[in-house]
């Protein structure tokens, strides 16, 4: 029977051992693992029919299969499910990596473009597979300031600053000529009422202004709330010729398939949307039978940024047979270095 409710006291110690072993030689190797491998490598203090009898046994549980041309195992997604739930050791980097991956942060300009570069350059090096980024989006806009400045005759720019560092600037058109001392006052007593305040505060409050404050306001609420709808769009990526020299992707359908993920950034945005408010790394194996286009490939993903404030996503992609101990302590790892410098950039929450 295969059962997705197998927890880790349903297979005996030795079980799980030869399964840690299964999944660990055919990772390495891309070939099925027979019980004569096994016993043949490693001292496993049993005869090759015990083996035999607990392949059989994990294949009913639905954690092995066989392909049909061998008589040799290879991991089911139910196995490396329970494979990455317990088996597999919570890695971090060694400690001359994380040192080496700092200081090359630490020479980047202050940009989050730079860092997004360097975060899929090093996870697609370290993990040595395809490495995926999305800019980071606000996800709560709240006021700082605005100012109101004269350009001529009736045109008057319009500059919104919020709290989490993002400036918009926007050309009004009046009605009338306003000049400068009359667009300070209106932009004083906009910052008077409205500093601190979300898109939804700054509508409430708009009705107790004077009535091109209240436009103004207006304007600034429908710009933050722009902003917060935005859905990134922006898409970083390497190490695409890394993936697809693995052989699950030598045929040209299978190739297609990678890049479509790694193209797409609807995709990215609605696992974004799936995946809880955590910075907890995700294991999607197979896609987990919600996504049909990463039946193919595993994703180990991550929030980055500042909790509730401003995110993105960062990950690796790659065969379903992928080294997950190691791509998980890297994306953990980068994920922490990119939300240290977004919260340094834009302060807490």
């Amino acid at each position: 029977m295969h059962d997705e409710t197998i927890t880790y006291d349903s297979l005996s110690e030795r079980q799980r051992h030869v399964l840690r072993i299964v999944i660990q030689e055919f990772v390495q190797t891309a070939q099925p693992v027979g019980s004569a491998g096994l016993v043949g490598q490693y001292d496993l203090g049993v005869s090759p029919a015990t083996v035999r009898n607990e392949l059989a046994a994990l294949e009913r549980m639905g954690l092995l299969t066989h392909p049909h041309t061998s008589a040799g195992r290879i991991p089911t997604g139910l196995g490396y499910r329970f494979f990455v739930h317990y088996l597999v050791a919570d890695l971090e980097l060694a400690a001359e990596e994380q040192a080496l991956i700092r200081r090359r942060f630490q020479q980047l300009p202050a940009e989050v473009d730079h860092w997004l570069r360097a975060s899929t350059a090093v996870l697609a090096r370290t993990a040595q597979s395809a490495a995926v980024a999305t800019a980071p989006r606000t996800v709560r806009c709240t006021f700082k300031h605005l100012e109101l400045v004269h350009i001529q005759d009736t045109k008057v720019l319009l500059v919104l600053v919020l709290q989490e560092g993002t400036v918009k600037q926007q050309l009004l058109d009046l009605d009338q000529p306003m000049e400068q001392p009359e667009l300070s006052r209106t932009s004083n007593e906009l910052n008077s009422h409205l500093a601190g305040l979300e898109s939804s505060g700054m509508r409430a409050h708009a009705v107790r202004l004077t009535p091109f404050a209240r436009q103004v306001a207006e304007l600034a609420a429908d710009a933050m709330h722009r902003i917060e709808q935005h859905e990134g769009g922006v898409v970083f990526r390497d190490g695409l010729a890394e993936v697809l020299r693995a052989p699950e992707f030598a045929e040209s359908e299978n190739a297609r398939r990678v890049v479509q993920v790694l193209e797409d950034p609807e995709l990215l945005e609605q696992i974004a949307d799936d995946l809880p408010g955590s910075d907890t790394v995700h294991v999607m194996i197979a896609g987990d039978g919600r996504y049909a286009e990463l039946r193919d490939v595993s994703l180990v993903i991550s929030r980055y940024g500042v909790n509730d404030r401003m995110s993105g996503l960062l990950g690796v992609l790659g065969p379903v047979r992928m080294r997950y101990g190691r791509s998980i302590g890297a994306v953990r790892f980068v994920s922490d270095l990119m939300s240290e410098k977004i919260e340094k950039m834009y302060g807490g929450s």
